[in-house]
């Protein structure tokens, strides 16, 4: 029997648990800002208003994104 020691980065790579992990993540978030339910009842319609909160989610988080300038070091 192999003993596991140190951590799961071997297993994580191998299951793609990184990939499941950010999907969590957003889901999440969408959870926490917009409630944990839709509203609609009809399937398309809750696909439109779940892609509508993802739009809104990534216009939000776009907005509170600071904007970076490169300054130069150095002599010219």
């Amino acid at each position: 029997m192999q003993r596991l020691t140190g951590s799961n980065a071997y297993w994580k790579w191998n299951t793609a648990y990184n990939r499941h992990s950010v999907a969590e993540t957003a889901m999440y978030r969408v959870k926490q800002q917009f409630g944990g339910h839709l509203t609609l009842r009809d399937y398309d319609a809750q696909v439109g208003e779940a892609m509508t909160m993802i739009l809104a989610l990534n216009k939000m988080t776009c907005a509170g994104m600071p904007e970076s300038l490169r300054i130069a070091c150095g002599s010219q």
